[in-house]
């Protein structure tokens, strides 16, 4: 999957003269700077899926794809089939683990129709 490149922000009520986020935007920023994702990726190579949690959705995709996760490294590309964010830590771990049940497992088959 491919992340499309951030656009530049040209707009100047998004921003202060000083290029910070003004206003709404910064509250908005603050809510999903402490976002917590689980993630669902599927290897193109084995069509295994993994299951993981993270702070940073993007830089952790990154990672998997270019092997710097060592239980994955051998089974790049992945794709990105499914995430939910959570502003609580415990919560998307707790869900991480149940979606590696067998239960877990039933759901995100049911849910998806990639898998």
């Amino acid at each position: 999957m491919e992340w499309p490149e951030a656009r530049k922000n040209t707009t100047k009520e998004r921003t202060s003269k000083k290029g910070k986020l003004s206003g709404k935007y910064q509250e908005k920023w603050e809510e999903f700077k402490n976002m917590y994702y689980v993630y669902v990726l599927k290897s193109l190579k084995d069509g295994r899926l993994y299951v993981g949690h993270t702070n940073n959705l993007i830089r952790r995709f990154k990672e998997h794809n270019i092997g710097l996760e060592n239980s994955t490294k051998n089974r790049k590309p992945f794709k990105l089939l499914y995430y939910e964010g959570s502003n609580i830590l415990i919560d998307a771990i707790k869900r991480e683990k149940s979606l590696k049940t067998g239960f877990g497992r039933r759901y995100l088959k049911n849910r998806l129709s990639d898998i």
